[in-house]
C-alpha cells in the first residue's frame, strides 16, 4: 500500500514539475582556504550551482563530490550550495575534488581543484571508448606497474588547437588510476595520454608522458540558431520574432530554452524550434540567448537586439501645485515633437489608477479630497507610456486655534512646567503652530491639527499673556487664538503654631491657637492636630488669609498634650509646624481650697495630740487631779473650737482633709483634670493667704501669646 502511494506521488511530482523549466548556468567547486592547506589545518569543499529558473519554485538537488574519483560525500538540499567539510586536513586528503550535481534529469559537473603530485616512471594509458557522443563521459586507465604507492597520476586531455586539460590523481595504496573526463559540447577529436610523479628526499620524480590515445567525439544535436524577424531597424511598436532552432540526431529530452538576462521567456520540449513574438518596446533591447539541452549537453547562441523609440515618454504640467480649495486647475499632456497619441488623465490610488479624462487637458474646481499624485499616459501604435506623477495639495483654510492648559485647570504651582495645546478644529494639515508668551514667540511647530509647548520658565508675575497662531499654506493667512490667563500658585513655606496662654492653662479657662504661614497663595486651608498614640484632627478651616486663631474652650486636664498645625493650598503640598507642649493645672483658687483642708488637717492633728497629754497626765496626779483635768480638758476644747476665724489659722477635720486630698489624687489620676465637683465642695472656705496667688492669675490672663513669632 505504501509503495503504490509512493509510486503516485513520484508521478503527481513529474506531472507536476512539467510546468517547471530550468537550466543549469555552470556548476562550480572551491576549496576553503584557496591555495594549500597546512596540515592539521580545517578544509572545506564547497559545491556551487548557478540555476536559471522561469519562476520561483524549489529544487532538490543531489550533490556529489568526489577525491580522486572516490565518493567522499553526498548531499541533498533545496539550496544551491554544499558544503564537504575536513576537520583536520591530512597527507592522505591530497587530491582531485570534483562536483556533481544533478537536479531532476539533468546532470552537470564542475571543474576539478587542488591535486598533490607524486613521481613515477612512465605509465600506460587505456580509454574504455574510442567513439562518444557529446555529453557522455571516457573513462582511462593509467597504470605504473613498478611503482609502490602513494603516486600521484596525471591524466591530460588535449585538443586541437588548445592548452591541454589536465587532472591529477593520488593513490595511496595502488600502482594505478582510472580517471573519467566529460566530454564537452565542442569537442571533435581528442587525445588522452597521463603521466606520474612521486615525492623523494630531494623534492619529486616525473615519468615519462605515456602513449597517446585517440577518441573521436560526436555531436547530438547542432548549436542553436536564433533569429529575429525583422533583423534589423526595429522601432517601438514593430511586432519583433524570435526563431530559435536546432537538429537533433535524437528528439527525446531536447530542451530548447529562451532567455533574456537570466529571464527565461519561453521554452519547449521534445521540438527543434522555439518562437516568440511580442510588440517591441525600448525596455525589449538587450542580450537575448537561445540554449539547448539534452541530457548533460548544453549549447547556446546569443543575440544582441536594439529597439528604437518611437516616442519620448509624456509630461504632465500643472497650473498650480499647491492652491486654496474652489480654485480652479488645469492639467496638461503633452509629448515633445508628437501631437498625434491617445492621452488620459489618471490619478493615483493605492487600489489603482482612477481614470479621470482620456484627453490631453484637464480643467477642475478642486476640493480638499483632490490632494494627491496625477499622471498622464500617452498610446501610439499599442505603445503606452506614463509621465512621471506631479502632487496636487489642496488646502481649507484653518479654524481660530483654541490655547488651554494640557492638565485642563488653567493654573500652575510655581517652580513646575506649565504644558500648553494649541488646536486647530479645520484646517489641512501641515499646519504651522506659534506660541507666544507676551509679545515673545518662544516656539515654532509644525504639525497635523495640534501642537504642544512646555514653559519651564513660571515666574510670581507669569499670570497671563499665552497665546498662539496657526497657518498653513492657504492664502488667508494666520489665525489668533484668545489669550490664556494662568494663575501662578505659590506653595506654602514656613507653617508655625502659637498659644495664649502658652505653656501652662489652667483647668476651664479657654486656649487660643494661632497658626499662620510665611508664604502662600489663598485660599489657605489650616488643620490642627493633637498627637497621641495617633494622629488627631481637632479642628480645619479655609482661610483667604495667612493665618487663622481657633479658639478652645473649657480647657481640661486631658487636654494636656502636644499640638501642631499643617497648611496647604492648590499646590498640594502640606507644610507641617514645628509642635508645642500645652499642660493643663488647676486653677489658683483650687490650689486655695486644698491649701485649706491641709491647714485644717494639721490643726485638727494638733488638737488631738494635746488632749491625749492632758489626759495622761491627770492620770499621774492621781484622783483629786483627775476631776479638776477632767473638768479644764473640755473647757480648754471648747475654747478652742470655738474661737473665731478672724487670724485665719483654724481649719476643722485634719482627717477629712487628708481623705479628700487623697482622693484627688486618684481622681486626677484616673479621671484627668476634671475637677468642677471639687469646686462646689469648697467654695465656702475662706483662706486670707491665698490673695497673691489670685493676683498671679489676673497677671496670667494678660500675657502675650507664647511660641508664636508672630503672636500679638
Amino acid at each position: 500500500m505504501y509503495l503504490a502511494l509512493l509510486v503516485i506521488f513520484l508521478q503527481c511530482s513529474e506531472l507536476h514539475a512539467e510546468g517547471k523549466v530550468f537550466t543549469f548556468n555552470g556548476v562550480e567547486i572551491k576549496v576553503e582556504p584557496h591555495g594549500k592547506v597546512k596540515n592539521g589545518a580545517p578544509m572545506s569543499i564547497i559545491c556551487h550551482a548557478d540555476i536559471s529558473k522561469n519562476s520561483d519554485f524549489q529544487l532538490q538537488y543531489n550533490f556529489t563530490i568526489f577525491k580522486d574519483r572516490k565518493l567522499v560525500f553526498m548531499s541533498i538540499s533545496d539550496k544551491e550550495d554544499a558544503r564537504y567539510e575536513i576537520p583536520v586536513a591530512k597527507s592522505s586528503d591530497t587530491g582531485d575534488y570534483e562536483c556533481r550535481v544533478k537536479a531532476d534529469r539533468k546532470l552537470v559537473f564542475s571543474r576539478t581543484i587542488y591535486v598533490w603530485v607524486a613521481g613515477m616512471t612512465k605509465p600506460i594509458l587505456t580509454a574504455d571508448k574510442k567513439e562518444v557522443l557529446e555529453g557522455e563521459v571516457v573513462k582511462l586507465r593509467c597504470e605504473l606497474p613498478e611503482e609502490v604507492p602513494p603516486l600521484e597520476f596525471f591524466f591530460r586531455k588535449i585538443k586541437t588547437n588548445s592548452e591541454p586539460i589536465e587532472k591529477r590523481v593520488a593513490e595511496q595504496n595502488q600502482n594505478f588510476s582510472e580517471m573519467e573526463y566529460f566530454v564537452e559540447a565542442g569537442d571533435n577529436i581528442l587525445q588522452f595520454d597521463c603521466f606520474g610523479k612521486r615525492q623523494v628526499r630531494s623534492g619529486w620524480d616525473s615519468s615519462q608522458h605515456s602513449n597517446k590515445t585517440l577518441v573521436t567525439v560526436k555531436e547530438p544535436f547542432i548549436r542553436p540558431t536564433l533569429i529575429t524577424r525583422p533583423s534589423n531597424n526595429i522601432t517601438e511598436g514593430d511586432q519583433i520574432e524570435f526563431e530559435c532552432s536546432t537538429v537533433a540526431a535524437q528528439m527525446r529530452g531536447i530542451e530548447i530554452i529562451f532567455q533574456k538576462n537570466r529571464t527565461i521567456l519561453n521554452s519547449v520540449r521534445d521540438k527543434k524550434f522555439l518562437k516568440y513574438s511580442t510588440i517591441a518596446t525600448q525596455e525589449d533591447s538587450g542580450e537575448y540567448l537561445c540554449k539547448v539541452e539534452q541530457g548533460a549537453v548544453s549549447k547556446t547562441t546569443k543575440m544582441n537586439v536594439f529597439v528604437s523609440e518611437l516616442f519620448p515618454k509624456p509630461t504632465l504640467s500643472a497650473s498650480m501645485t499647491k492652491l486654496d480649495e474652489s480654485k480652479d486647475l488645469i492639467l496638461n499632456c503633452s509629448i515633445n515633437s508628437l501631437r498625434r497619441a491617445n492621452f488620459s488623465i489618471l490619478r493615483k490610488s493605492s487600489s489603482g489608477d482612477i481614470l479621470l479624462k482620456k484627453s490631453r487637458v484637464l480643467a477642475i474646481k478642486v476640493n480638499v479630497n483632490d490632494t494627491g499624485s496625477y499622471t498622464c499616459k500617452a498610446e501610439v501604435k499599442g505603445i503606452v507610456k506614463e509621465s512621471k506623477p506631479v502632487r496636487i495639495s489642496v488646502y481649507a483654510p484653518v479654524s481660530k486655534p483654541t490655547l488651554s492648559v494640557v492638565s485642563g485647570s488653567p493654573e500652575v504651582v510655581l517652580g513646575k512646567p506649565l504644558q500648553l495645546i494649541c488646536h486647530s478644529v479645520m484646517g489641512t494639515p501641515p499646519i504651522t503652530f506659534t506660541f507666544y508668551k507676551g509679545d515673545e514667540i518662544k516656539k515654532n511647530v509644525t504639525n497635523d491639527t495640534y501642537a504642544t509647548f512646555l514653559d519651564e520658565d513660571i515666574g510670581l508675575n507669569d499670570n497671563g499673556g499665552y497665546k498662539c497662531d496657526a497657518r498653513n499654506n492657504h492664502s488667508s493667512g494666520v489665525k489668533t487664538s484668545n489669550i490664556l490667563n494662568v494663575t501662578v500658585i505659590v506653595p506654602i513655606r514656613d507653617a508655625s503654631l502659637g498659644s495664649v496662654p502658652y505653656g501652662e492653662v489652667e483647668v476651664g479657662s479657654d486656649t487660643a491657637f494661632l497658626c499662620s504661614v510665611k508664604e502662600g497663595s489663598w485660599p489657605i486651608d489650616f488643620k490642627f492636630f493633637k498627637k497621641t498614640d495617633r494622629e488627631v484632627l481637632l479642628h480645619e478651616v479655609r482661610e483667604y488669609s495667612d493665618r487663622t486663631i481657633w479658639h478652645k474652650k473649657t480647657m481640661k486636664r486631658k487636654d494636656t498634650g502636644t499640638y501642631y498645625c499643617m497648611a496647604s493650598n492648590r499646590a498640594s503640598v502640606d507644610v507641617r509646624s514645628r509642635p508645642i507642649t500645652i499642660s493643663v493645672i488647676l486653677a489658683a483658687w483650687q490650689k486655695g481650697v486644698i491649701a485649706a483642708f491641709v491647714l485644717t488637717a494639721m490643726a485638727g492633728a494638733g488638737a488631738v495630740a494635746l488632749w491625749w497629754f492632758l489626759r495622761k497626765k491627770k492620770k499621774a496626779k492621781g484622783p483629786s487631779m483627775e476631776m479638776s483635768g477632767s473638768a479644764l480638758a473640755p473647757n480648754l476644747t471648747s475654747e478652742k473650737l470655738t474661737r473665731p476665724p478672724s487670724d485665719g489659722n483654724y481649719y476643722s477635720g485634719s482627717g477629712y482633709i487628708e481623705d479628700n486630698e487623697n482622693h484627688m489624687k486618684s481622681t486626677d489620676e484616673s479621671k484627668g483634670p476634671d475637677l468642677e465637683s471639687a469646686e462646689v465642695d469648697y467654695t465656702e472656705v475662706e483662706v486670707s493667704t491665698l490673695d497673691p496667688h489670685r493676683d498671679s492669675v489676673e497677671n496670667r490672663h494678660s500675657q502675650r501669646i507664647y511660641g508664636h513669632p508672630d503672636a500679638t
